[in-house]
């Protein structure tokens, strides 16, 4: 054989050797970003929230409990959008921790029927998020932070109003204003109209929840959908309606955790733990408006209330 017809031959070997080659790359290249968030998990403890002001304060006070319980570094990854978008950023790994509601859970993510029986509903979404999800809830950090229908202090004593029944008697001149996620979610704006037979002088005005406060106060809009640990719903002179059909389900704040990083960094669920029942309607009220009415530091805020918990 000539030296010609030997390169010939040994060619295809060499192609075959470099196609084989790359094949192996690209199978241990995926299986390296596989690994990824596990990896970062050993490395510290990512906690996320969605992006209004008492989601900030959880989220900061959920991530000094876990430094000065553990001394695990924590990244903060806040301000994730909406309940979508921070479910999936915990499912993706991209966070380990973050503080969710359970009527929101049951309702938007687990897409069931509301439910006015606060054990029932946590009981129901915890046992779903771990078998759907491999994510298991905290205990209850002690609040209801359900759905606060609210119209101006000055309408609701000229009209002598308390309820949302009574309510639905001037609703036709009233303009509403929601948040873009109570427009669409199960327990949002359609069961509220159905539920009190609602009718209103224009379509609702969609806007982000840190607007529609001001926007009620400056007359803007005239019956909003807040949060009833807002605190600015006592600064601003604002009324919430009674929930008197009991439209809506609980809404107990509860970090919601990979199953996955507990099992890594089992000393978490201790530190979640102390956090349950810590935290009043009324105190996160204060907390709320610590925040946004007095415009504190979060980081602050959060660790004079670990101090008086003496946590």
């Amino acid at each position: 054989m000539t030296k010609q017809q030997a390169n010939c031959a040994s060619s295809p070997n060499r192609s075959r050797t470099r196609t084989a080659l790359r094949s192996l790359f690209l199978v241990l290249l995926c299986f390296a970003l596989a690994l990824l968030p596990a990896c970062r998990s050993h490395a510290h403890i990512v906690v996320g929230c969605k992006n209004f002001t008492e989601q900030i304060i959880l989220g900061e006070l959920i991530a000094q409990q876990i430094e000065n319980k553990t001394h695990l570094p924590v990244e903060r990854r806040f301000y994730l959008g909406g309940t979508y978008i921070a479910h999936q950023g915990i499912l993706a790994g991209r966070i380990d921790i973050y503080p969710e509601y359970t009527g929101t859970a049951l309702t938007a993510i687990l897409k069931e029927q509301p439910s006015s029986d606060r054990k029932a509903v946590y009981n129901r979404v915890k046992s779903e998020y771990e078998r759907r999800f491999h994510l298991t809830l905290g205990p209850p950090l002690g609040f209801n932070d359900t759905f606060a229908i609210e119209i101006r202090g000055e309408d609701a004593r000229r009209l002598h109003l308390q309820t949302l029944s009574q309510a639905a008697k001037y609703t036709p001149e009233w303009r509403p204003g929601f948040g873009y996620e109570f427009m669409e979610r199960r327990d949002g704006y359609k069961g509220l109209v159905a539920t009190y037979g609602l009718r209103f002088a224009a379509p609702p005005r969609i806007m982000d929840l840190g607007l529609l406060t001001r926007a009620l106060k400056d007359h803007q809009v005239d019956l909003i959908a807040g949060n009833m640990t807002d605190g600015l719903i006592p600064a601003l002179d604002l009324f919430v309606l009674e929930d008197d059909k009991h439209y809506f389900p609980p809404y107990e704040a509860v970090p919601v955790v990979r199953e996955q990083t507990l099992v890594q960094h089992s000393e978490i669920r201790a530190a979640l733990a102390d956090l349950g029942g810590k935290i009043s309607d009324s105190e996160m009220r204060e907390l709320n408006y610590e925040v946004d009415g007095k415009k504190r530091d979060v980081k602050e805020v959060v660790a004079e209330f670990l101090r008086s918990k003496r946590l």
